[in-house]
């Protein structure tokens, strides 16, 4: 079937298609590397006005990278900042190879890119918003006020992964009062069993998962 939308109000926002997300990498997503032609036929069709994309992009040292913390190991769980803060192998450094946009996508396509991580002291899993830093804020990245400014409402949010950066930039897209939804096909997860959260995380925010094919009919 296809979606009813109003596509001159609407955008795509890519989150973090990036080597390091994809089979080899050094925070792999599961068959990661599966979405990236699928989501350049979206590209191709022109069918969003707009285009946002954000690019994980760490400083050496990131306080989110097990390496960082004594006796730690990649996926542990910490408290940092009245939060839990989970601990990732070091990833996305900035200039690195893996934290490149992946090449096989035109991106030219896009017209603004949010970098995001880039504070060594708090994590940034959202395209909108930082995680909770010390001062116990989460500070905007703008991304919000840039689709404000041009009239988009309605967000159609890919990449990787689907059970960490894209959940929570398509729950603050809706927290900022977009429509969104979720195009479930062209995300792919560190694991599936976190699938069924996820789903229901999205569901509670308000987001609609959605499938590519419907975009194209």
């Amino acid at each position: 079937m296809s979606l009813e939308f109003e596509r001159r109000r609407s955008a795509l926002i890519l989150v973090d298609v990036q080597p390091d997300f994809m089979p080899g990498g050094a925070l792999a997503t599961v068959d990661g590397d599966a979405i990236v032609e699928p989501i350049q036929r979206v590209l191709d069709a022109g069918v969003f006005p707009v285009c946002a994309a954000t690019q994980d992009w760490h400083p050496p040292g990131h306080i989110s990278f097990a390496s960082q913390h004594t006796d730690a190991s990649p996926m542990d769980v910490i408290g940092l900042y009245g939060e839990d803060q989970t601990l990732w192998p070091d990833h996305c450094l900035q200039g690195s190879p893996g934290a490149e946009l992946h090449p096989a996508l035109d991106w030219n396509r896009a017209d603004v890119i949010v970098r995001k991580g880039t504070d060594p002291a708090v994590d940034s899993y959202s395209g909108f918003r930082d995680n909770v830093g010390p001062d116990g804020e989460r500070p905007s990245t703008g991304l919000a006020g840039y689709l404000r400014e041009r009239g988009i409402g309605v967000l159609f949010v890919c990449g990787l992964a689907r059970n960490v950066c894209v959940k929570w930039t398509a729950q603050d897209g809706a927290d900022a009062g977009f429509d969104v939804c979720f195009l479930w096909d062209l995300t792919r997860p560190v694991t599936y069993d976190s699938d069924e959260e996820t789903r229901l995380d999205l569901q509670r925010a308000g987001v609609r998962i959605v499938e590519s094919r419907d975009l194209l009919a």
